[in-house]
């Protein structure tokens, strides 16, 4: 089964970041549902789609959910308003699922994500 195929052609938005909330995977669905390509979000962090009102919100759970290894958010939706590149307020739709090493250890964060 070729997993690439189905992340690229997929309409839901994949996003990918690490740790430290830095983005490692942008698939086209994002670029669509988002505005920007991935070469640049790429490095940025998720502040770049997070409207700054709610950012402090969104680092303290990522915090929290990077030092606890678990989430809220992996089996219920979550509805929140996101920046698209050009200013305007979108509302989308998403879940998230821990990425582990072999050694279980957190390498991020994997969102699947719609607009609504």
């Amino acid at each position: 089964m070729d997993f690439e195929q189905i992340i690229k052609s997929a309409g839901d938005a994949i996003v990918v970041a690490d740790p430290a909330g830095l983005i490692t995977y942008w698939n086209p669905a994002a670029e669509r549902i988002f505005g920007h390509c991935s070469t640049d979000v790429l490095g940025q962090t998720l502040d770049i789609i997070t409207p700054t009102q709610h950012q402090k919100r969104h680092w303290d759970g990522y915090a929290k959910t990077m030092q606890s290894g678990q989430t809220r958010y992996g089996h219920s939706v979550l509805r929140v308003p996101a920046l698209h590149k050009d200013g305007h307020t979108i509302s989308i739709a998403f879940t998230i699922t821990l990425l582990h090493s072999d050694a279980h250890e957190i390498t991020g964060i994997a969102a699947l994500i719609r607009d609504e």
